[in-house]
């Protein structure tokens, strides 16, 4: 699908959020600047969450409270780390994970999820490409659409 714009990046968010279940795994792939990020604040609108959501790049991960639990992981300071730090429990705790960079911790990553992929055309203009893996997410991309 396209997407213009930011606001229309966050309503996308948000309308994905209001849909997401406990346990929900989303990955999000896309150059710097793609708007991951922006992306994420929506699905924080849509889970209800208040507080400002920001990119986690010096924490690895935030956790932000709403109807679910969202967890927003940015593993980009992970590469090349085999630390465990606990990220599968919170994969199992019945809140959202939202992945940024989850090349770089693929291996823990659930076999059932849904991953987006954010292609900067220009500016304002992204493809948003979902892929989902099992059968809850093949019916949450049925439910929001993926024109």
């Amino acid at each position: 699908m396209i997407i213009k714009g930011s606001q229309s990046m966050i309503d996308f968010g948000a309308k994905l959020g209001a849909e997401l279940f406990p346990n929900a795994v989303i990955t999000l792939n896309g150059e710097l600047g793609a708007g991951k990020t922006t992306l994420t604040k929506g699905i924080g609108q849509g889970l209800g969450v208040k507080k400002i959501i920001s990119s986690p790049t010096f924490t690895i991960v935030k956790i932000y409270t709403g109807k679910l639990m969202l967890y927003h992981f940015d593993a980009y300071r992970l590469e090349g780390s085999d630390e465990d730090l606990g990220f599968e429990d919170m994969f199992e705790d019945g809140g959202v994970s939202v992945i940024e960079w989850p090349e770089f911790i693929d291996d823990i990553i659930p076999a059932q999820h849904l991953d987006i992929t954010i292609h900067k055309i220009d500016d304002e203009t992204r493809e948003v490409v979902l892929t989902p893996y099992g059968n809850q997410y093949d019916e949450l991309v049925r439910r929001i659409g993926n024109d």
